[in-house]
């Protein structure tokens, strides 16, 4: 395998941005990182995706898709997509989590990120290859409770009859949230990973990050993501106005049939968080995720208030003491 660094250097000469300063950005809970590269008063953003680890092209494709249709992700300046290297628009720093911690006001912010969700869901996208959210990948993604929380409290792996008990919870659940429209999800929509643009106009306010993983599912699933962040409370007051200014955009929706749709999305979004943290915790050495836990489980609190939810809080009440629903150290 080539050097990395020299990979890096060559894509960026090919590319115009020969000898370019770089700095550290960021990086995230997949084998991503991110730096800001400087070169003759340009900028723009790199990022390295390890190709044995990572794959580009849903990115290049969904970016493509959002920036037809007028929103604010960041323009690919270049790609090399077998290598997964991406040279792309640098948006800025605003993101929302900085924004709001500096003390910006909450409601617009939503509001606008609410309304690029509205606008988003009014069509299917065309020609976008990307895959269905289907109970198959719901099931995957929920078993990462009994695959890495669940041993930490118990001191090992799930019986086999404890396991077929929290996928028959699951599945009972699971037809609720096909209930509602289906749309485009960008799944990780919340306030890590939106910007926010007032020199833009309009929809695109609201920048774009983080999308690479969008699927065909419920309508819902975005709305709870942005409103059940992991990262950050967002006042119970803000969380009910958005929904009801979705709802209210969408007149044709159920909003009994979304109400459970959106309990039952939230609670396998946020059972399936509390696995993937304790994962990048235990086999990553990321303990940080660890302090979100006590925020994700009172979101699953919520979520299991709705009656629909019931199979799933039996299951949780029987195997997962109410001390044990928090930080795992």
């Amino acid at each position: 395998m080539p050097d990395r660094g020299a990979e890096i250097a060559a894509f960026l000469a090919r590319n115009g941005w020969r000898g370019a300063e770089r700095r550290h950005l960021t990086g995230d809970a997949s084998f991503r990182s991110y730096e800001r590269v400087f070169a003759d008063r340009r900028r723009a953003v790199l990022m390295d995706a390890p190709p044995d680890h990572e794959d580009v092209r849903p990115f290049v494709a969904i970016a493509g898709y959002l920036v037809a249709r007028g929103y604010s992700a960041p323009a690919v300046l270049a790609a090399d997509e077998a290598a997964g290297l991406l040279l792309l628009e640098d948006l800025g720093d605003d993101l929302y989590t900085c924004v709001l911690d500096a003390g910006g006001d909450e409601a617009p912010l939503y509001a606008a990120a609410v309304d690029l969700l509205v606008d988003l869901h009014r069509e299917l996208p065309r020609g976008l290859d990307v895959p269905p959210y289907d109970d198959a990948r719901l099931h995957r993604e929920v078993d990462r409770f009994v695959d890495w929380f669940l041993p930490e409290i118990t001191g090992g792996p799930a019986p086999k009859a404890v396991r077929a008990a929290f996928t028959a919870a699951w599945g009972e659940v699971f037809p609720l949230v096909r209930a509602g429209p289906e749309a485009l999800v960008l799944f990780d929509y919340h306030a890590a990973n939106l910007m926010w643009l007032p020199q833009r106009r309009g929809l695109a306010r609201v920048g774009l990050l983080d999308f690479q993983d969008a699927v065909i599912g419920p309508a819902a699933y975005d709305l709870v993501s942005l409103l059940e962040d992991a990262r950050r409370d967002v006042a119970e007051a803000t969380a009910a106005a958005m929904i009801e200014r979705y709802l209210a955009a969408r007149p044709g929706i159920d909003r009994d049939a979304f109400a459970a749709a959106y309990a039952v999305l939230g609670a396998q979004r946020n059972v399936r968080i509390v696995g993937t943290f304790t994962r990048l915790w235990r086999r990553d050495g990321k303990a940080h995720y660890l302090e979100h836990l006590p925020r994700v489980w009172r979101h699953i609190a919520r979520d299991l208030a709705h009656p629909a939810l019931a199979p799933v809080r039996r299951w949780l009440d029987a195997h997962v003491p109410a001390e044990r629903r928090g930080r795992l150290r």
